[in-house]
């Protein structure tokens, strides 16, 4: 008996010590998974059962160089989504219907955005953006007939100027699916709104900040859960960004320049900043948000007159007597040929077989290089041209930039040509001639640059040889703080070689363009002495069929003991408007306004010029 009582005893502890064993291990490994690793688990279970939802940032608003009121800001507006999943697919097309009368569109465009295959997706789907309270209201009003519709705020962009700035600040939309795929991996997603042009595209990672995440618990069908709570990531908003654009300035030009196909630039050439890029025919950013957006859009796509390139810079002519400014500065620098030589103009040449005619068909007479730019006497240049040859043309031309990009920080700008003879034999299958280097000599033939090109190379002359990248960043502000972020300093472009005094002669025979040449009988202001260039570049437009663009290049003022006062305006007009010879009156008008502190109307009633408000239609003067 002693025996089976102990040795029962002995099973007793044995089993106990077992069973506390594990009861034990059971209670640490509990604590360990409930208290240890819990946090983790329930975030491992979150992570699994959560969907992010993104909450926009507030863009960044853009201002002019004075940042006192925005040139575009934000407007409150909401997007309309829906989660089909929640809806019964026999009631889609009927609650499609519903929604369209909703929101003013047609129901084509709800069922293409959500098509049969996510129609059991209970991920929320974006259906249209920019929708006022007032519909939003409705909507809420009568839930019962729209369900699994739900809506967030998502605002719109509201551009104050939108004029002739629409091409440099530029729109934002949607993203599209090509994008995306280029720009995934750079923290942008369906539904993300981004630049598509202007300041809005090349500033777009600066502009529209970091969106924040709102992060919803569901179920394994993709449902709600109720009960569970939210959580929200807040979104970080854009830097607001001030241009070196000057609002004053750019209306000034935007007026001057009026309803004619072509496009103004002001420049200060001391730091590259940009006070002005105007182009016209131009368009209304602000309708893209409209109900008829699409339409508009489409419209403006196919226009002829092709309103969304900004001709400052992403159009370029052939330059036609502005470029007699590239032939003074190398007939100067070359110094083999003496600037008081005299050439006699009878109103042609003869060169090989053919007959070039000047401009002035009865001739200029004697004309030096001061009396040949001041008149635009294509016959000096031409024989000058023919003395310096090619290559040393176009060597001067590459030192002033032609053919080569500004660097400006606006997206889609032209490189324009320089043409070269090895270009001639790979593009055209020909050789050079004498013909070419007479053409090229006056900006004819196939050399082109853009206006912004050409304002570039007055700034040359201007600063005696260096050439500051031209830029539209001032700076970026916080707009939380008003902190500067970015401070965007002048940064040298190009330096030439050519001596300043070459400079100096070229800037003395620029004045004589306005004092005694082709400009006086329209730079009539007193405001500023300047000095510049006029241009007319002839364009074949069919056969027999001759129109002409018409330039003008100049700066002012003339002489200054303070470089940073100086400002270079070019006016281009197209050949494609009634000939008028508007370049020269237009710059006149703006050259006024700038240095007198007058808005349009102001500097028209002081000037009174004799081609406002009825402009003369002729052939002008070269």
């Amino acid at each position: 008996m002693e025996y089976g009582e102990r040795d029962q005893k002995r099973r007793f502890v044995i089993l106990t010590t077992i069973f506390s064993g594990a009861l034990g291990l059971l209670v640490v490994n509990l604590f360990w998974l409930q208290i240890v690793k819990g946090g983790e688990f329930t975030r491992r279970a979150r992570t699994v059962s959560e969907r992010e939802t993104p909450l926009a940032a507030q863009r960044g608003e853009i201002f002019d160089r004075r940042a006192d009121d925005p040139l575009v800001f934000n407007v409150d507006s909401f997007s309309v989504d829906l989660a089909p999943g929640e809806v019964p697919s026999s009631q889609l097309p009927a609650l499609f219907d519903r929604l369209a009368a909703a929101l003013d569109i047609p129901a084509s465009d709800i069922a293409q955005k959500v098509p049969p295959r996510t129609w059991r997706q209970f991920q929320p789907i974006e259906i249209r953006g920019g929708i006022t309270l007032r519909t939003i209201s409705t909507i809420a009003e009568n839930m019962e007939d729209f369900p699994g519709v739900s809506w967030h705020n998502k605002p719109i962009r509201s551009y104050v100027e939108s004029g002739t700035l629409a091409h440099v600040i530029g729109y934002v939309g949607d993203i599209t699916r090509e994008e995306l795929q280029v720009l995934y991996n750079k923290n942008y997603a369906p539904g993300t709104t981004l630049g598509k042009s202007g300041v809005e595209k090349q500033y777009d990672d600066v502009l529209r900040g970091r969106d924040g995440k709102r992060f919803r618990v569901v179920d394994v069908k993709e449902k709600g859960v109720t009960g569970a709570e939210d959580k929200i990531e807040p979104p970080t908003p854009g830097q607001s960004v001030v241009l070196t654009i000057d609002r004053r300035i750019q209306r000034l030009a935007e007026q001057a320049l009026g309803p004619r196909n072509g496009s103004v630039v002001v420049l200060k050439p001391s730091t590259g900043e940009i006070l002005a890029l105007a182009s016209y025919p131009t368009f209304d950013p602000n309708r893209f948000f409209a109900t008829d957006g699409s339409a508009y859009f489409s419209k403006l796509s196919v226009d002829p007159s092709s309103p969304f390139i900004d001709r400052a810079i992403q159009s370029a002519y052939p330059p036609g007597s502005t470029f007699k400014v590239i032939m003074t500065t190398g007939i100067v620098d070359d110094g083999t040929i003496p600037i008081s030589q005299a050439v006699l103009c009878t109103g042609k040449i003869e060169f090989g077989d053919r007959t070039f005619n000047c401009w002035l068909k009865t001739g200029h007479g004697y004309e030096d290089l001061f009396g040949g730019l001041a008149q635009s006497c294509d016959v000096y240049f031409w024989t000058m041209g023919n003395r310096l040859g090619p290559d040393k043309i176009l060597a001067y031309a590459r030192d002033f930039g032609v053919g080569s990009l500004t660097g400006i920080d606006l997206p889609g700008e032209a490189t324009g040509l320089l043409p070269t003879p090895e270009w001639k034999e790979k593009v055209k299958h020909k050789p050079w001639v004498g013909g070419d280097t007479l053409n090229i000599s006056i900006g004819q033939g196939d050399v082109t640059l853009t206006p912004l090109q050409l304002a570039d190379s007055v700034a040359m002359v201007v600063n005696e040889g260096k050439v500051y990248r031209p830029h539209i960043l001032l700076r970026t502000v916080d707009p939380r703080t008003g902190q500067t972020i970015v401070d965007n300093k002048p940064q040298l472009l190009h330096e030439s070689p050519i001596s300043p005094q070459t400079f100096q002669t070229v800037q003395q025979a620029m004045r004589g363009v306005i004092t005694k040449g082709t400009a006086a009988p329209v730079i009539t202001t007193k405001a500023v002495e300047i000095a510049g260039k006029t241009g007319t570049a002839q364009v074949v437009a069919g056969v027999d069929i001759r129109s002409w663009h018409s330039w003008f290049a100049a700066y002012g003022p003339y002489e200054t003991p303070n470089p940073d006062d100086r400002v270079v305006v070019v006016v281009m007009v197209e050949a494609s408007d009634n000939w008028e010879w508007w370049a020269p009156k237009a710059a006149n008008i703006i050259f006024q306004g700038i240095f007198a502190n007058q808005d349009y109307e102001d500097a028209v009633s002081t000037l009174k010029p004799w081609y406002v408000p009825v402009p003369t239609v002729g052939r002008g003067v070269d």
